[in-house]
Parts: structure tokens; sequence; C-alpha cells
């Protein structure tokens, strides 16, 4: 089985698109597009992971898991890292920070960066 499991802010910050504006409407539109491309995504399992508040929302038919890390410093990636300790699935990890880079390696994961994650999203968006 495969997981992706996707650092939600700092994809959405990867982008210089305004999303300071509205940072929860960022995560969502983001969550929304990922639950469009999920069938093309090449994972068994997607959970994106949001920095906040917000009720955690369950796998839906599509795949696609919301988790949310509450707040303070680095609460994504403790989620993250968190999720990774408890599973033995195989995982990549989409963020581009060092750290939680470094942290999810040691647990076996694989890693992909914002870019490269945004553009398979915008493929599969060009497709649909």
């Amino acid at each position: 089985m495969t997981w992706l499991v996707v650092d939600a802010m700092n994809v959405v910050g990867s982008r210089p698109d305004g999303w300071w504006h509205d940072r929860r409407g960022a995560l969502l539109g983001l969550v929304d597009h990922v639950r469009a491309a999920a069938a093309d995504l090449a994972a068994d399992r997607i959970t994106v992971v949001c920095d906040g508040r917000g009720d955690d929302e369950p796998a839906d038919p599509d795949g696609v898991e919301v988790l949310w890390a509450g707040g303070g410093p680095d609460a994504a990636d403790d989620r993250i890292v968190e999720l990774l300790g408890a599973s033995d699935e195989r995982a990549t990890v989409v963020t581009a920070d060092r750290r939680l880079r470094d942290r999810v390696r040691d647990l076996g994961a694989a890693v992909e960066g914002p870019g490269g994650f945004r553009r398979r999203l915008d493929r599969a968006a060009d497709q649909g």
C-alpha cells in the first residue's frame, strides 16, 4: 500500500498566489484540489495534514482524509511524524521543510517537494 501524506501549509506556501489573505481558504482549496486529483496521484491512501484547528475528516470514498494539527510551532510536522511512527505503510511525504524531511526519512518515508506535487495536481486538473 502506498500512502501520500501532504504537509498542507508547506504546499500552500510554495506559491505566492495571495494565500496569506485567507489562509484557511487556501488550505481548504488545496484539499479540494487534492480530492479532485486523487485518482491520478498513484496512492492508495492520501492524508492532508493542515495547520490550525478544524474537524478531522475520515477518508472519503475518494481516499482523502483531512487532519488538523492544532496550533503551535511545528504542529503539523509533529502530527505527520506521529502518524508515520504509528504505521508500517510505505509513505511519501510532500514537504519542502528540511527538518521534517529529515525526520520522516529517518522513519523510512520518501519525500516529494511541493513544486513537483503542485505540477502533478495541475496536470491532473488539466486532464480532468
